[in-house]
């Protein structure tokens, strides 16, 4: 069986901030694929919303060492983990930039940081995880007005390059993968393809990869 073959058809895979529009389309498609589809978060009410759909929910703060550790022993083994965790603020060229903005873009990588580090054993122990972020073109050409946000999806995918040089050594079955889109609004269904697609290709392939989806 060749590499790409034997990770095609993920058991269950954990969206962390996926109660969004995005993490709703990605739900959908991996479901779809055979998938169990677990979706972490904070609102109660979105959550509900999914569980009705039929899909695994757990409610926590992801920036939050103790509940991410409740996290990880409540999801057991994965085959993939989908960061979508986010937000945007800016604008006011540098000066702007307030510390308060920067706070609570910074959760975004906080929570990478805790959930991957939690969850590592359960990534490379499966047969061939597939993990993704979804970064900015930010990254590439950061303005003054979104300083905050560039800083922190350029440490991101600093983070998600890490991991990826990780899971070369200990788990090459298996990948890390940044996406980069300048506006996710209007391709929830592009994210959802390209992300369950990563299965389908070898992990040499795909990780320490950027990938940009465009409209």
């Amino acid at each position: 069986m060749t590499e790409a073959a034997s990770a095609r058809a993920p058991g269950a895979v954990l969206l962390t901030g996926g109660t969004s529009a995005a993490g709703r389309a990605v739900a959908r498609r991996l479901a779809d694929g055979g998938a169990r589809v677990i979706v972490a978060g904070r609102d109660p009410e979105k959550l509900a919303s999914l569980a009705a759909a039929g899909y695994d929910t757990i409610e926590a703060d992801l920036a939050e060492p103790g509940e991410v550790r409740v996290l990880a022993e409540a999801v057991g083994p994965l085959d993939g983990l989908l960061h979508l965790v986010g937000g945007w603020r800016g604008g006011g060229g540098l000066p702007g930039q307030s510390d308060e903005d920067y706070r609570a873009l910074e959760a975004s990588f906080t929570s990478l940081r805790l959930v991957t580090r939690a969850l590592w054993p359960s990534l490379i122990a499966s047969p061939g995880a597939r993990v993704a972020i979804v970064s900015s073109t930010a990254v590439a050409r950061p303005l003054a007005g979104g300083a905050n946000y560039a800083a922190v999806k350029a440490a991101s995918e600093a983070w998600v390059r890490a991991l990826a040089h990780g899971l070369a050594k200990e788990a090459p079955a298996s990948a890390a993968t940044i996406f980069r889109v300048k506006a996710l609004a209007g391709l929830e269904e592009r994210l959802a393809e390209t992300y369950a697609g990563l299965w389908a290709a070898a992990a040499a392939d795909v990780n320490d990869r950027v990938i940009e989806l465009l409209p």
